[in-house]
Formats: C-alpha cells, structure tokens, sequence
C-alpha cells in the first residue's frame, strides 16, 4: 500500500515541556510517554498505547479497568475527570495513598 506511512504507537512530536524519558506529555490531544528526554520544542518519540507504570495522583484508590485521565496540571495520571484528558484505563489497582500506578494507554487521540 503506497499510502501507509507507520502503525503509529510511537509517534515523533515535539515535547511540549520539558520532559524526562518515561515522563508523560500532553501534545495537542495525544498523551504520550517520552521515550527520551526533551526540552521544550524539541523532537522526542512519544509511545501512544502500552502499559505504563507512572507517577499518580497519590490520595486516589484505583480499580482496575477504571477509567484514567492525564493531568497535565501535575504532570500524573488521575482518576479524575475535570479538566483532564482521557487516555486509558488502569491495569491493576493501586492503593490509596500510592505514588505511582499502572496504566494501559488506549491511543486514542480525543
């Protein structure tokens, strides 16, 4: 197919702050995390879908299959809707308090 340019897991952007690899980003609508470190404006290839452990709101209990939101105020992910953007669900549990969880990004861009 003369068409297809890649399958788009991982997706070169420009980092829209500074960001450590394994560090989550928020670029237009994609949540991405930074396979590399970046300045802000740099390139930096950011994975779109995977399971990721990742810093968290720490007084929230998670579920798992719970619906998972970045937090791009904080730089964590959240179970907080508000003001957030939806990117996946968390793929186990994780207690309340707790500074990380484990996250399944969906790739979807919304």
């Amino acid at each position: 197919m003369k068409n297809y340019v890649q399958d788009g897991e991982a997706l070169d952007l420009l980092a829209p702050y500074e960001v450590s690899s394994g560090g989550g980003m928020l670029v237009g609508s994609i949540v991405a995390i930074a396979q590399g470190d970046a300045l802000s404006g740099a390139p930096v290839v950011g994975v779109r879908r995977g399971v990721f452990v990742h810093a968290k709101t720490s007084a929230q209990a998670w579920t798992q299959g719970a619906k998972i939101y970045w937090d791009n105020t904080a730089k964590v992910f959240t179970t907080t809707s508000t003001s957030n953007t939806l990117c996946g669900v968390a793929a186990e549990a994780a207690a309340n308090p707790s500074a990380t969880g484990t996250v399944l990004l969906d790739g979807a861009a919304r």
